[in-house]
């Protein structure tokens, strides 16, 4: 983009994720920043007519329409959010890359694998970017714990929720589980060993609740929980490694560190049962030889930085911060566990539940 010219700006779907963007970005457009939200797109009537006139933009039923839309005043389309079901995304992602759109695509990345290697295909022909929408990677307490980071040996990351009717196109693995799948990648960085695990269908049609184990070839180990049948809301991460824990609130934005070289020889399980107790009562424990700090963690929105990280990543033609190689690794550690809950629920005869 030359100068400060603002970036011409559509979302694609306006059920609920797209319409968290339409406001972020009108949010940014009237703060002055160099954005331009010009379209709304979705086959949905009654949904796009209702956010066309809220958001006070033209609406269209298909991207075809929007990209062709000049004469309705849309005009010149640089960037888009693609926030429709995951099924659709490689088929929406495939016209707007091919008109030079630079695109935002909301996790996951595709529904498959050849969906994924689709669009990244399409986006290097093209010369366009690729960001895809794990917002917890701008968590600013992941952001605040990732200058803490040295050699992380074991994690535990639990992502509780209670039962909508959103996003069950998906299943718990794909729809919750995604987040903390890319944050442990991007921290660990290093190829996957083994994965086990363990899912069941609860009150859909797709697992609902799942338990991972990961294990790296650096020897880390990973324990994820997620469920979307939970009594409570948590959205936590935990990890280990020499002389340090971390515990980490996504949903609070807390990051409490201790440190442990003085207690290296306790137990994990006890070290975080203490941290916890002791969350609330920040200072030195020479007793249990541990010292508890509460990082300055500075808070905003994820969503709101995450665009704004994606449109200077489109300004500047730079590599973004969750690249579609990213968001394909994470979907690949997905469809692995999914592939290992199914053999699990084959092997202790689940199948009538599954």
């Amino acid at each position: 983009m030359a100068g400060g010219q603002a970036l011409r700006v559509a979302v694609i779907g306006a059920g609920a994720f797209g319409r968290n963007h339409l406001r972020v970005l009108r949010e940014l457009q009237q703060a002055g920043q160099a954005v331009e939200l010009v379209a709304v797109v979705d086959r949905d009537s009654a949904a796009v007519a209702t956010a066309s006139e809220k958001f006070g933009v033209p609406g269209f039923a298909t991207i075809e329409a929007c990209l062709a839309g000049t004469q309705s005043g849309v005009g010149r389309l640089d960037a888009a959010s693609v926030c429709v079901p995951t099924v659709h995304h490689a088929s929406a992602a495939a016209p707007l890359l091919a008109a030079g759109v630079d695109l935002l695509i909301e996790k996951p990345l595709a529904a498959s694998l050849a969906d994924a290697d689709s669009i990244l295909e399409l986006a290097r022909r093209h010369g366009r970017i690729v960001q895809v929408g794990h917002l917890e990677r701008f968590n600013p307490a992941v952001t605040a714990a990732r200058e803490h980071l040295h050699k992380p040996m074991f994690f535990e990351a639990h992502r509780l929720s209670i039962f909508t009717p959103r996003s069950l196109d998906v299943d718990v693995v794909l729809d919750l589980m995604i987040h903390d799948l890319d944050i442990v990648l991007s921290l660990v960085a290093s190829p996957v060993r083994e994965v086990r695990a363990v899912g069941l269908p609860v009150l859909s049609r797709k697992v609902d609740i799942a338990n991972v184990r990961v294990e790296f070839e650096s020897g880390c180990i990973a324990n994820f929980t997620a469920s979307r049948v939970s009594t409570e809301r948590v959205r936590k991460l935990r990890f280990f490694q020499p002389h340090q824990y971390l515990s980490l609130d996504f949903a609070r934005q807390d990051l409490l560190m201790i440190d442990v070289t003085a207690a290296a020889g306790m137990d994990p399980a006890m070290l975080a049962a203490l941290a916890e107790k002791a969350g609330a009562q920040l200072g030195a424990h020479p007793s249990a030889g541990l010292s508890l700090k509460k990082v300055t963690v500075e808070l905003g929105e994820p969503l709101r930085l995450e665009i704004e990280a994606f449109l200077q990543a489109v300004r500047e033609r730079t590599r973004p911060v969750v690249s579609g190689e990213d968001g394909r690794a994470a979907l690949a550690l997905a469809l692995e566990i999914n592939e290992a809950i199914a053999v699990h629920a084959e092997r202790a005869g689940l199948r009538d539940f599954m």
